[in-house]
């Protein structure tokens, strides 16, 4: 392929903001000389070390330091691990918010629960279409997944094109019959693809992904065996899973109730887009389940990773207000493991097995097949694209690595493999392309439910009272003399109390009194001051006789 040089040495850097070294936060910035657009704005759900942490999502300081506002911004589907930041992010935003008609309708109820209004920059841009920013040309390139109306971005820039793919998989059977476009990869291809940024999520397994269609016979098989209720958890963006689950329903005359507040939404968003069709008289509210005998009804529920909030945990738990599970009923696991939610998942299962349910996932029969390309897929998509560079993105840094050597075997040498992580910066013109520095980047934690951002201060708090608990020693103090007034109490929360521990506890009033009698005059007219002085005391001693670190709350009356 010929390189197209950069007109008058202007530059084409990509930088990944997230989503490399790691499953979501998917977020890649592409600037052609001031353009700058942002290739879909991804979040992640935390691990359980991130504790009250609702939501992980790039620091985006760096970014807005660099370039300032964002020209545009392009996502390519639905999923959380993709649109999951553009509320924070929305400030920073100049320009248009493309996706496709469905990507637009699923991000819209995030975006004014924040209280922004998107009807004027959120602009739908179908699969096959084009827009323009700026000397940039933007086309979106229909791709299988897991749910309707995602796109590949092919962004046509004066120095050459960039392919990034998105999340995708050859898949020969959709249930949409909208079939991945490889006739428009060959296309681009043929005329020259400067750089590929290619998906990794599946590079680890061989052979080729199944359709979504592979899992009807088992679930049909479920369908046909199940005496009881049944409730099947998948993500709730899984739309195609969700009108199999609809079909199979009618099929076998049963109700279908969605159950949890994510799926109740994204099923009437799909139902308004034509995306989901359910015949009419098929969906009962979850309010309405116990009405209809056990054996006639299907529910489709949140929780697939065990979120303890979601509807399955929540019916697991028998605290559910409308559904509950009992001897007969089975519970079918229709969704991928995310390997940080084993523990979790594995306590839901438990529950529900103990309520006489049969839990099924798919370990046991085939339940569930991935919406992303394995090894031969991606190998495929290389041999269209044949790019001059190429990316691996999305996955741990394993992950990479392994996409970057498949690629230098697929390409025989022709590309050139640029293996990077999350805020290097990638530079494609003028000139050889390669990595040229690093840009500054992190996590910002999100409590959504109560004041936003989670400092690591506050997270290492946390984390010390769920491992060593909190210590509050009670100081009645004479503030105009300066002394302790009777004996200081102590009351501890989550400390586990020994006999080392024991006998520390009784020796603290005593090393409350002592540090407040030995500091200075000024220092005891100071209320701030001596909290903070038995703070460390205790702290101190607590490290030193037991390697303990509770946190330490002093409180000083005065008297």
């Amino acid at each position: 392929m010929a390189e197209r040089a950069s007109p008058t040495g202007r530059t084409l850097e990509a930088i990944p903001l997230g989503g490399l070294g790691e499953f979501g936060m998917n977020m890649l910035l592409v600037v052609w000389d001031e353009t700058a657009i942002l290739v879909d704005a991804g979040a992640m759900f935390p691990g359980p070390e991130l504790l009250g942490v609702d939501l992980v999502i790039p620091d985006l300081a760096a970014l807005q330091e660099r370039i300032g506002r964002l020209s545009a911004v392009v996502l390519t589907h639905g999923h959380e691990d993709h649109i999951g930041a553009l509320p924070y992010l929305w400030s920073s935003i100049e320009g248009p918010v493309y996706g496709t008609p469905l990507t637009l309708a699923l991000v819209t109820p995030t975006l004014r629960e924040h209280g922004l209004d998107p009807t004027e920059r959120l602009t739908p841009l179908p699969a096959g279409g084009e827009a323009r920013v700026g000397e940039v040309t933007i086309e979106f390139i229909r791709v299988t997944h897991s749910l309707p109306d995602c796109v590949a971005v092919a962004i046509h820039t004066p120095a050459g094109v960039i392919v990034h793919t998105g999340d995708f998989k050859f898949d020969q059977t959709p249930l949409d019959g909208e079939i991945l476009d490889a006739h428009r990869f060959a296309e681009l291809g043929r005329d020259g693809v400067l750089a590929l940024f290619g998906d990794s999520t599946n590079i680890d397994r061989p052979g080729f992904t199944g359709s979504e269609r592979d899992v009807v016979p088992g679930l049909e098989e479920i369908f046909g065996s199940a005496r009881g209720k049944l409730v099947v958890t998948a993500f709730s963006s899984s739309l195609h899973r969700i009108q199999l689950i609809g079909d199979l329903a009618q099929q076998f005359g049963r109700k279908l109730a969605f159950v949890g507040r994510s799926v109740v939404q994204n099923a009437t968003i799909a139902e308004e887009l034509g995306h989901l069709q359910l015949p009419v008289g098929l969906q009962v509210r979850d309010v309405d389940v116990p009405e209809y005998p056990a054996e006639r009804v299907v529910c489709v529920a949140t929780g697939s990773q065990g979120e303890p909030m979601a509807a399955l945990s929540r019916i697991a738990g028998g605290d559910h207000r409308s559904v509950t599970v009992e001897s007969g009923d089975v519970v079918v696991f229709s969704a991928r493991k995310i390997p940080g939610n084993r523990r979790a998942i594995g306590r839901v299962m438990d529950h529900l097995t103990r309520r006489g349910a049969q839990v099924i996932d798919e370990d046991r029969k085939r339940v569930h097949v991935s919406g992303h390309g394995s090894a031969e897929e991606l190998k495929l998509m290389l041999s269209l694209v044949r790019p001059r560079y190429f990316v691996p993105i999305h996955g741990e840094y394993r992950y990479l690595a392994e996409h970057a050597r498949v690629a230098a075997r697929v390409t025989g040498g022709r590309t050139t493999v640029l293996l990077a992580e999350n805020g290097d910066v990638i530079r494609l013109a003028p000139g050889t392309g390669g990595l040229d520095g690093r840009l500054p980047t992190g996590r910002v934690l999100i409590d959504r439910t109560r004041s936003g951002e989670v400092e690591e201060e506050v997270l290492r708090q946390r984390r010390r009272l769920a491992t060593d608990g909190v210590v509050v020693p009670v100081i009645a103090l004479n503030l105009q003399e300066g002394r302790v007034e009777g004996t200081p109490e102590v009351m501890t929360r989550g400390v586990v109390v020994d006999a080392q521990t024991d006998s520390l506890l009784e020796a603290v009033p005593s090393l409350v009194t002592e540090a407040i009698d030995s500091a200075a005059p000024d220092e005891r007219s100071d209320q701030g001051l001596l909290t903070e002085r038995v703070r460390i005391e205790v702290q101190r001693e607590f490290r030193k006789r037991v390697g303990r670190r509770p946190l330490v709350l002093p409180v000083i009356m005065e008297t």
